[in-house]
C-alpha cells in the first residue's frame, strides 16, 4: 500500500510538472520590407548569398589561403572549443532532470558511534549508504534552466558561424589589398624609371642650355616623390603580408599570390533576395534571438526560485558493528521520504533577482533589434557600393587611357621643343595618380561583393562544406 501511494504520488508530480512558470520565447516582430532599397531586378531569383564561398573567389591560391585560415585561425580555435563548452554545460543541466544518487561506506581503524538518522542511535563502525534525492519540477525550474542552457549553446554555434564568416571575408579583402598594393607598387616602380629617365633627359638639356636649372629641379623633385611613394608602397604591402599570416594562424611570411588584381573574376549582378531571410541566415542575428531566448527562460527559473521547492529523498544501506555480518538481512535498512523547502527571508532578494534578469531581457531585445537594424543597413550600403564601384571603375580606366595619350603627346612635344616641361610634369602626374586610383578602386570593387556577401550571411560554411569543397592544387611559390 504504502509503495502504490508512493506511485501515485510521483504520477502526480509528473502531471503537476506540465506547467512551467515565466513567459514563453517567441521572436520579436520586425519592419521588413517586400525589398531592399536599393535591390537591381525582380526578387525571387537565385540569391549571391546561396552561393558557396569557394563558387564566388575564383582564385585558386586565395581559396588555398582560405582553407588555411578554416583550418588554423585561432579565433575560430577559440569559437569552437567555446561551443564544446557550452555544450557540456547543457548536458549538465540535463542531469537534473534525473535522481542525484551518492553513495558513501565507512571501515573504521577504530570503534566510533555512527548514528545514521534519527531513531536509529545504536553505534555500527561498518555501513553502505545511498542517498537517493530527486526534485519535482512543480514550477518549471528545471526545465527553463535546460532551455537557457540549449539557447546559449545555439548562440555560440551560431558565433562560430558568425566568426568564419567574418574570417573568409577579412581573408579575401586582406588578399585583394595586398593585390591592389602589388600592382600600385609595380606603377609606381615604373613611374619612377620614367621620371628617372626624364630626369637623365633635363639634366643632358641643362648643360646644352637647352632648358633652365629650375625644370631640371622639377624633374628631380617628382622622381623622389615617385621614390617615397615606392617605399611606402613597399611597406605597405609587407605590412599587408603580416596581416593575412595572422588571420591564416601563422607568423609573418610571404604569401603567395595568384592573379593579379586587374585579372580577378567579379560575381555577376544579382539581385540580394529578400530581407525577411535576413532573419534566419545572418548569424548575428541568430547569436542576439538566442541570447534572447536564454534571458526569457531565466526569468521563468528566477520566478520559480520564489516558491517552494518538493524534493523527493530515500536512504538505503547496509549496517552492523561487525564487518563479517553486514550483508545479512538484520544489517539492512532503508527510508522514503519527501522534503518542502520555501524561501522566507531571502524572498525579497529572490524578488530583486527576477526583476534583473527581466531588465537583462530588455536589452538582449534591444540588442535584437539593433542588429536587425544593422544587418539592413549593412545590406544597403553593400549594395550600392557594388553599384557605384563598377560606374567608378568603368569612369576611371577611361580616365587612364585619355592620361595616357595625353603624356604621350605632351612628351612628344617637349622633345621636339614645342612645349616646356610643365606640360609633361602634370600630364606624367596626373597619370600616376590615376593609375593608383584605378586600382584601389578595382580593390573597392571585389572588396565590395565581398562586403554584400557578408551582409547577406552568405554560404561561407554549409554543414557539407567539407565534402563539397573542391580541392586543387596550388603552386606554394611566394612573392617577396
Amino acid at each position: 500500500m504504502r509503495i502504490f501511494t508512493v506511485f501515485i504520488f510521483l504520477i502526480g508530480s509528473f502531471f503537476l510538472a506540465a506547467c512551467a512558470v515565466g513567459p514563453d520565447y517567441s521572436r520579436p516582430q520586425t519592419d521588413t520590407d517586400d525589398r531592399f532599397r536599393t535591390a537591381e531586378g525582380p526578387l525571387g531569383m537565385p540569391s549571391l548569398a546561396n552561393l558557396p564561398w569557394w563558387d564566388l573567389l575564383h582564385d585558386e591560391q586565395l581559396q588555398q589561403l582560405i582553407r588555411s585560415a578554416l583550418a588554423e585561425n585561432k579565433d575560430l580555435q577559440r569559437a569552437v572549443a567555446t561551443i564544446d563548452e557550452f555544450r557540456a554545460r547543457a548536458l549538465i543541466a540535463q542531469t537534473d532532470f534525473l535522481p542525484q544518487l551518492t553513495a558513501a561506506a565507512n571501515a573504521p581503524a577504530g570503534r566510533s558511534a555512527v548514528f545514521l538518522f534519527p531513531g536509529f542511535a545504536s553505534p555500527f563502525n561498518y555501513y553502505l549508504l545511498g542517498n537517493l534525492s530527486w526534485e519535482v519540477d512543480l514550477w518549471g525550474r528545471v526545465r527553463r534552466t535546460n532551455e537557457a542552457a540549449r539557447a546559449e549553446l545555439l548562440s555560440k554555434e551560431e558565433n562560430r558561424r558568425a566568426v568564419t564568416i567574418q574570417l573568409v571575408s577579412a581573408v579575401a579583402e586582406a588578399y585583394f589589398t595586398l593585390l591592389q598594393f602589388d600592382l600600385q607598387l609595380d606603377i609606381a616602380e615604373r613611374t619612377l624609371q620614367s621620371w628617372e629617365e626624364s630626369v637623365r633627359i633635363a639634366q643632358a638639356r641643362l648643360r646644352q642650355g637647352m632648358t633652365s636649372k629650375l625644370d631640371a629641379d622639377q624633374f628631380e623633385a617628382e622622381r623622389a616623390n615617385a621614390a617615397a611613394r615606392t617605399a611606402e608602397l613597399h611597406r605597405q604591402m609587407v605590412q599587408a603580408e603580416n596581416h593575412l599570416s595572422v588571420l591564416l594562424g601563422r607568423k609573418p611570411f610571404a604569401v603567395a599570390r595568384g592573379r593579379s588584381l586587374d585579372r580577378q573574376i567579379l560575381a555577376p549582378d544579382v539581385p540580394a533576395g529578400l530581407p525577411s531571410e535576413l532573419l534566419q541566415r545572418r548569424p548575428d542575428i541568430l547569436v542576439a534571438e538566442r541570447q534572447l531566448a536564454a534571458v526569457t527562460a531565466r526569468i521563468g527559473a528566477a520566478k520559480a526560485d520564489r516558491f517552494p521547492r518538493i524534493t523527493l529523498t530515500g536512504l538505503a544501506g547496509l549496517a552492523h558493528p561487525e564487518l563479517s555480518l553486514i550483508f545479512t538481512e538484520a544489517s539492512s535498512f532503508g527510508v522514503f521520504g519527501a522534503g518542502l523547502a520555501a524561501p522566507l527571508f531571502n524572498a525579497q532578494i529572490l524578488g530583486f533577482q527576477q526583476e534583473a534578469i527581466e531588465a537583462q531581457s530588455k536589452e538582449a531585445l534591444a540588442l535584437y533589434q539593433q542588429s536587425v537594424l544593422t544587418a539592413f543597413r549593412e545590406v544597403e550600403d553593400s549594395l550600392i557600393a557594388v553599384r557605384t564601384a563598377r560606374l567608378q571603375s568603368e569612369a576611371q580606366q577611361q580616365q587612364v587611357v585619355a592620361l595616357q595619350s595625353a603624356l604621350k603627346l605632351a612628351e612628344l612635344r617637349y622633345r621636339g621643343g614645342l612645349a616646356n616641361y610643365l606640360d609633361v610634369l602634370v600630364a606624367r602626374r596626373n597619370l600616376f595618380e590615376s593609375e593608383l586610383a584605378l586600382t584601389s578602386t578595382r580593390r573597392f570593387q571585389l572588396a565590395s561583393i565581398v562586403q554584400l556577401y557578408k551582409a547577406l550571411g552568405g554560404g561561407w560554411s554549409p554543414p557539407d562544406s567539407a565534402q563539397q569543397m573542391p580541392v586543387v592544387a596550388v603552386s606554394h611559390g611566394e612573392k617577396g
